[in-house]
């Protein structure tokens, strides 16, 4: 008989979709093996009125998740990598990471043709103190309007809160098959995504079977940007509380990172992208930990 790996998710649209991807995948790479869902419903999940600063960060999105890992409720997790706390459950690990999707924000708008087009007064919906402050710095006088829920919900939130545009992930958007509402996908140098932004992590525990079975579906390359990411955020200790971009990517022959880190009444202290060659990606965090230190001092 075929073993039945249970799969923990959030139940909402994109998280389903999120783990389709998953499954599929493991399916076609352990074909001996059968692979099922299991809906967990987190406290992010039940609190929509108020941001994710206020009533914990973005841990709230997967601490029931993690709870049922470690109690052997599930076998696994699929998680966005940008909700994962820099320092997981202690047992758990990071198993895989899935090919990354276009890490970039996206902004959405049925006034405007990109963010350049914003003026001041304009109307601007996120929930996100990163997005927040880069678009301010970008265009300033931008009036910023908290905006939370579903993909779905924020996008019909829109044309409700008469909002000029709002800013999304581009990844959870193509995720879910919406890529025509796509304005705008706005470039790193002007808007830095979160450690993690575009990536589908595989949660597993620590030295646990399902660590074969993740072999043939990780994408060596996203996780070591992934890696190199969240290695500066657990450093640095940024998290939903701090305006904190960190893009890391790996091309042929060297390394770019860009970083973007406010202070808490939204003004960029640091905008900037460094580059180092393969292999020295220690060196690399090291450098941009220190900066960003520095900065969190100075804020």
């Amino acid at each position: 008989m075929k073993k039945t790996w249970i799969v923990g998710t959030r139940g909402s649209k994109l998280a389903l979709r999120q783990t389709q991807i998953v499954i599929a995948a493991l399916r076609d790479a352990n074909p001996d093996h059968e692979f099922a869902t299991k809906i967990i419903k987190t406290t992010g999940d039940t609190v929509w009125d108020k941001p994710l600063a206020l009533i914990g960060g973005k841990g709230l999105f997967v601490k029931e998740i993690e709870e049922a890992l470690v109690s052997g409720d599930i076998d696994m997790a699929v998680h966005s990598m940008k909700d994962l706390p820099a320092d997981l459950e202690a047992g758990l690990v990071i198993g895989a990471a899935m090919v990354r999707e276009d890490p970039r924000d996206a902004f959405i708008s049925a006034r405007h043709h990109s963010v350049s087009e914003l003026s001041r007064g304009s109307r601007v919906g996120t929930g996100s103190l990163r997005r927040k402050a880069q678009i301010q710095r970008y265009r300033e006088g931008i009036d910023i309007v908290p905006l939370r829920g579903n993909v779905d919900t924020r996008i019909r939130k829109m044309a409700t809160e008469n909002l000029d545009g709002i800013i999304l992930a581009a990844a959870g958007i193509r995720r879910l098959g919406l890529e025509a509402v796509i304005t705008e996908i706005i470039p790193t140098d002007i808007m830095v995504p979160a450690a993690g932004q575009g990536t589908i992590a595989i949660e597993i525990r620590l030295d646990d079977d399902a660590a074969e079975l993740l072999r043939e579906v990780n994408h060596e390359r996203t996780f070591k940007e992934a890696a190199i990411e969240r290695a500066i955020q657990a450093a640095v200790g940024g998290g939903c509380h701090v305006p904190l971009g960190i893009n890391a990517r790996i091309e042929e022959g060297r390394i770019d990172l860009s970083l973007s880190l406010g202070n808490e009444e939204g003004a960029i202290l640091i905008h900037e992208t460094l580059s180092a060659k393969p292999g020295a990606e220690q060196t690399l965090i090291t450098e941009a930990s220190n900066i960003l230190l520095k900065h969190f001092q100075k804020g």
